[in-house]
């Protein structure tokens, strides 16, 4: 189970616990078993520090404690402080990585039986698509459904969704596609062959929470070999 420390202090040396901070990174490089650290100052009283530390589990959280290299920059944190820190132990029981849950969300729906959905609960109004396959970028989001139709028409196909990594306002997902030919594809009359390709795609998500930006990275070469199209040129 995910383990959440919150330390929280009083000082007014923020920037000296900042340096003590990357001296800590530095020292416990390859040893630390620390996931995630955040720092931040209390809006209305700036001398209201709150380190938010996760671990994968409270015994790593312990192990991490017991570094030669935590012990002494504990001390040295305190001296910096204006009383001495409190800490709450915090064992996660809910974890909503929203921003992994869009990238997901998405795929299913590209996937989805029947007509497309509108897919404006996703991706925003001003959506810009990059694509190797396309000349020009795909600005909007009827240009972009437009473009998800033309795939669905020539494809029934499916995503699996292997990795998703989010930080900030970007997120990267690791797919696989698994397709059969089904209608014309940039001239190409359907074959009945089945494709695949292995991908990933860069989103930058709008204050919004929705989409702004996609990148998409695909073995558009490989695509167009399983379906016979580069047969004359090979021959």
């Amino acid at each position: 189970m995910t383990f959440v420390q919150l330390i929280e202090c009083r000082t007014s040396r923020v920037d000296e616990m900042n340096r003590l901070m990357d001296d800590w990174l530095q020292q416990t490089r390859g040893k630390r078993t620390a996931t995630h650290a955040l720092v931040g100052t209390d809006r209305s009283d700036t001398s209201h520090v709150v380190e938010v530390v996760e671990f994968p589990s409270y015994e790593e959280a312990v192990r991490n404690s017991n570094l030669p290299e935590t012990d002494r920059i504990f001390r040295e944190m305190v001296a910096l402080c204006d009383e001495m820190p409190r800490f709450t132990d915090l064992d996660v029981v809910r974890d909503e990585r929203l921003a992994e849950g869009v990238v997901r969300g998405f795929f299913d729906a590209l996937c989805t039986a029947g007509e497309l959905p509108p897919l404006n609960d996703l991706l925003d109004e001003d959506i810009h698509s990059h694509d190797p396959m396309n000349p020009q970028d795909t600005i909007g989001l009827d240009s972009v459904r437009a473009e998800f139709r033309m795939w669905r028409g020539a494809f029934d196909f499916a995503f699996t969704v292997e990795d998703v990594l989010a930080q900030g306002d970007r997120a990267c997902a690791r797919w696989t596609w698994n397709a059969t030919h089904r209608g014309d594809f940039l001239g190409i009359a359907p074959t009945g062959r089945q494709a695949a390709m292995t991908g990933m795609t860069l989103f930058r998500f709008a204050a919004n929470g929705k989409i702004a930006e996609m990148w998409w990275q695909h073995d558009q070469l490989g695509l167009m070999q399983q379906l016979g199209a580069l047969d004359e040129l090979e021959q």
